[in-house]
This record gives C-alpha cells, sequence and structure tokens, in this order.
C-alpha cells in the first residue's frame, strides 16, 4: 500500500498554455500498484514512458484504446513526445491524474 497523494514538479514545455516549467501538480494515485486508476479523456495524468519506464510523463488522456490510454501533449510545437511517437500506453504504466496544479511560492520578496 501507498499514499494516495503524490506531488509532481512540471520540467518542460509540452503542456503549455495548461502547465508550465515551474509548475507543481497534486496528483492522485491508486493505493495499490497494478490496479488500474480511473482516468476520464481531457484530463491531465502522470504515466510513466511505455520506452523509458523511469521517466515520467505528464500528458492529456485524449480516448481509451482497446491496449491502454491514448495521450497527446498540448503543446505539440515544443517538440513533444506523446502517443503519436510511442502508441497507447498500458493502463499500469498510468500512475495517477491531475487534481491541482499550483506554483511555489517565491521567498525573499523576489
Amino acid at each position: 500500500m501507498r499514499w494516495p497523494f503524490w506531488r509532481v514538479a512540471v520540467a518542460e514545455r509540452f503542456m503549455e498554455p495548461a502547465l508550465h516549467p515551474g509548475d507543481w501538480l497534486f496528483v492522485y494515485r491508486t493505493i495499490t500498484r497494478g490496479r488500474p486508476l480511473r482516468v476520464r479523456p481531457g484530463q491531465v495524468v502522470v504515466a510513466r514512458h511505455p520506452e523509458r519506464p523511469d521517466m515520467l510523463i505528464v500528458k492529456r488522456a485524449a480516448r481509451r484504446e482497446r491496449d491502454g490510454w491514448w495521450l497527446t501533449s498540448d503543446n505539440p510545437a515544443a517538440g513533444a513526445v506523446d502517443s503519436r511517437a510511442f502508441g497507447t500506453v498500458p493502463l499500469g504504466l498510468i500512475e495517477g491524474r491531475v487534481l491541482v496544479r499550483y506554483r511555489r511560492s517565491r521567498r525573499g520578496g523576489s
């Protein structure tokens, strides 16, 4: 069993204008590994890259396919890699769905 909430930092521009580098995401994930997470089309999810499972990606769930989810980037012009490059993402690689986006406050008045 694991904690169902998780904090993830956005590092790339692939989801602009919705998400920007420096944004933080509050993510809900399943408590039990291997148990598929409920996802609906249009939701932003955190998944493991199908070809590089050590790398997390933040994408929009476009549609449910027989083999998993078709994930897209909001900003493909930024050179984003999504399901157009690697195909559907198996359900087991969807780690969580984004609940809230926030920015860390800056200290020192800057």
